[in-house]
């Protein structure tokens, strides 16, 4: 079962043609299918979660699979981070709702699309993101997270083997005064092989798409409100 094949209506050919270009190292053809959409008035958030994360997951399925080569899956994502991109202009004109995020792949983890997305997705929704990228020293993300007092801390893991990572990073912040009672959610493939491996390893919350990650922090806002 391929990707796709959960996706239906508007979506589904664009995403698969969106795909197509990538492998066809089509790169520029698939920028103007994205920006085409958009000034058709698709909305930049679907295009997200729709066309960029399940052509993502799907090439991450035929890499796994052996059915590209590792050369291929970079080149897909490297280029889909540039489109990504491009429709900046449209994502950073949304009023600031006055929440923060920090969003950040621990130390040791190199796939950062993810949790970009999920930072993309936030920022269209009027927060005020701050996007760490890949491979980010823990304590380094610790002191941004002190400096900036986040209401939500979005880590990703792609990689089963970085879990220990973000164990500990999670770990240092709830033994770090200040900011032990911040809201952190995770996400990343060993999380959606496991649903109840974030509560293991000390998180509030496992969304399993950027969509999902706006309910579920407004809802751990809404928690913290009513404890303090």
């Amino acid at each position: 079962m391929t990707v796709f094949e959960e996706e239906s209506g508007p979506f589904l050919e664009i995403a698969k043609n969106f795909m197509d270009a990538l492998l066809n190292v089509q790169r520029n053809e698939a920028s103007r299918m994205i920006l085409k959409a958009v000034d058709e008035g698709m909305d930049i958030k679907d295009i997200y979660i729709h066309v960029f994360e399940s052509s993502q997951h799907e090439i991450g399925r035929l890499w796994q699979t052996n059915k590209i080569t590792v050369a291929q899956e970079h080149f897909c994502t490297a280029a889909t981070q540039m489109i990504m991109s491009q429709l900046y202009p449209y994502i950073f004109r949304t009023d600031n709702n006055g929440h923060r995020l920090v969003a950040a792949c621990a130390a040791g983890e190199m796939h950062e699309m993810g949790v970009r997305m999920v930072a993309d997705i936030f920022e269209m929704e009027g927060w005020d993101t701050y996007y760490l990228g890949a491979n980010t020293p823990n304590d380094s993300i610790t002191q941004t997270i002190i400096d900036l007092k986040p209401d939500i801390v979005a880590l990703s893991a792609s990689i089963h083997y970085n879990l220990g990572a973000v164990k500990d990073l999670i770990k240092l912040i709830r033994n770090t005064p200040d900011i032990s009672n911040i809201k952190i959610m995770v996400g990343g493939r060993p999380f959606l092989l496991a649903p109840e491996l974030w509560k293991k390893i000390g998180a509030d919350g496992c969304p399993t798409n950027a969509i999902e990650a706006l309910s579920l922090a407004d809802e751990l806002i809404s928690s913290q409100k009513q404890v303090e």
